[in-house]
């Protein structure tokens, strides 16, 4: 079993969760998040008292899954990445679980 997380901006959550379907990984959980680039961090910093919100509505999904579950998801991601055509690509990461109760 390992952990893989999985982030996206708000326009790809709904193919988010059909590529997880596609890929059997039934059971995961989701969070909003805030995206940021390098750049937009030192301008943020730079300007202290800013109340506009200065990342991209994003999301990031995690599930607790089986290898073969994560291969065919990244397969799924890879694919995806290839057709849309925006600068804002599916991310994924997967974690080791040493541990788990």
């Amino acid at each position: 079993m390992k952990l893989v997380i999985v982030t996206a901006v708000e326009e790809y959550q709904k193919d988010v969760l059909t590529l997880f379907k596609n890929a059997n990984i039934e059971k995961f959980s989701s969070s909003d998040i805030d995206g940021h680039k390098s750049d937009s961090a030192i301008l943020m910093a730079s300007n202290w008292f800013s109340s506009g919100k200065g990342g991209s509505q994003s999301s990031m999904f995690f599930s607790f899954t089986e290898d073969e579950n994560i291969d065919t998801l990244f397969h799924l991601i890879k694919e995806f990445n290839k057709s849309i055509e925006t600068n804002n690509p599916l991310k994924a990461v997967v974690v080791p679980i040493e541990k788990s109760i």
